[in-house]
Parts: C-alpha cells; sequence; structure tokens
C-alpha cells in the first residue's frame, strides 16, 4: 500500500482546505487550530497569504515557509499501519 499524500490543494472561506488525496479522494479540513506559532502569524492575520497555500511535498506549505505536516491533515493523526483500520478516516 502506497503512503497516502495530498496532491493539489484549495483555499477555501474560514481557514479551510479542499485537499486532493493521491488516490484521489477529497477531502476538506478546518486547520485554524493547527495555524499555532509565529510562523503562521501572517497567515492568520491575512486570508490572501492563507489562500497562497500549494503542495510540496505530499503536504500544504505556504510561501513563508510554514507547512502542516500531511497525517495530521489526512488522518487526524500518524497514518493507520499496515492491515489496521484507520482510527479517524479521510471524510469525504
Amino acid at each position: 500500500m502506497a503512503l497516502l499524500r495530498i496532491r493539489e490543494v484549495e483555499a477555501l472561506q474560514g481557514f479551510k482546505l479542499r485537499l486532493t488525496l493521491t488516490d484521489g479522494s477529497v477531502i476538506e479540513r478546518d486547520v485554524s487550530r493547527l495555524l499555532v506559532g509565529p510562523v503562521f502569524e501572517p497567515i492568520r492575520k491575512d486570508l490572501t497569504v492563507f489562500a497562497k497555500v500549494r503542495v510540496e511535498g505530499g503536504t500544504v506549505v505556504w510561501p513563508n515557509g510554514a507547512d502542516l505536516c500531511p497525517d495530521v491533515l489526512i488522518w487526524a493523526g500518524p497514518p493507520p499501519a499496515e492491515g489496521q483500520q484507520p482510527a479517524h478516516p479521510p471524510q469525504a
């Protein structure tokens, strides 16, 4: 089983992201609670900066170098071990 990662991202209103995963599924995540710390300050303060999100290396990044863990975005924690059911499966 290939590691599931993010292939495309679209910024939505209210600090939400629409994520297209490498298996073709699409999920939406509210990332407002994840934008913590000084590196995320410009992103929290300006929605036009938030909207500059892009995919790099299978996760989401912003022009200032801020990024989020793809496992947290996809699974709300670490991915399930092979053969196990995910605790928090992706939601369509």
